[in-house]
């Protein structure tokens, strides 16, 4: 399995269970992989909730789409958590879900049940942190759900969480460097 995670400038590449950063130093080849910079053991070891986890939004399943909706805008998060019965995750209903929605024409106050995807990413808070990039390289995910013992939903993680979890832990082995899209944007900027 080959994946790279990528948050901001923050690189990290997994193969066969492997985590290294590429542009950490060029003499790191993929057989030295976590080992070279002492993380094997702690992504292996360390749970889940160890990571910085984003707020989770959640919805009954039989809540409408427009209450969805408006959920997402009112947080400003582009997805939500479909529970059903105990708060137990049951699916997601995304933005990438919504426009085909949107330009279908459908009613937006059918259940959300109807349209959400069972397909998701989910680990438990006691699971080790190499499970989470696992799920989102196996089926292709930005962030996966972080669910309790009792598989309700806690929190939301993902690149962005992996990333910051080996940089405060390895703050001098992982330099974070500013990326090229942003310098440029901040060199040629239009206004005042």
């Amino acid at each position: 399995m080959l994946c790279k995670v990528r948050s901001r400038a923050v690189r990290l590449c997994c193969f066969q269970g492997q985590i290294w950063r590429e542009e950490l130093a060029e003499n790191l080849t993929c057989s030295q992989g976590l080992n070279a910079i002492g993380l094997h053991q702690d992504i292996l070891s360390h749970p889940v909730s160890e990571l910085e986890l984003r707020y989770v939004i959640t919805v009954h399943r039989d809540e409408s789409v427009r209450h969805c909706i408006q959920q997402m805008r009112s947080y400003g998060l582009g997805c939500v958590v479909v529970v059903g019965e105990k708060n137990i995750t049951v699916g997601k209903f995304t933005e990438r879900l919504l426009i085909p929605l949107l330009l279908s024409g459908e009613s937006l106050d059918v259940p959300v049940a109807k349209h959400m995807s069972t397909d998701w990413g989910t680990v438990s808070t006691e699971d080790p942190i190499a499970n989470v990039i696992e799920q989102m390289e196996s089926k292709k995910l930005r962030f996966v759900i972080v669910v309790n013992p009792k598989g309700q939903p806690v929190g939301l993680t993902g690149q962005k969480g992996v990333a910051e979890y080996i940089a405060e832990h390895f703050p001098r082995r992982v330099k974070v460097q500013e990326s090229q899209a942003t310098k440029i944007f901040l060199d040629h900027r239009e206004g005042a």
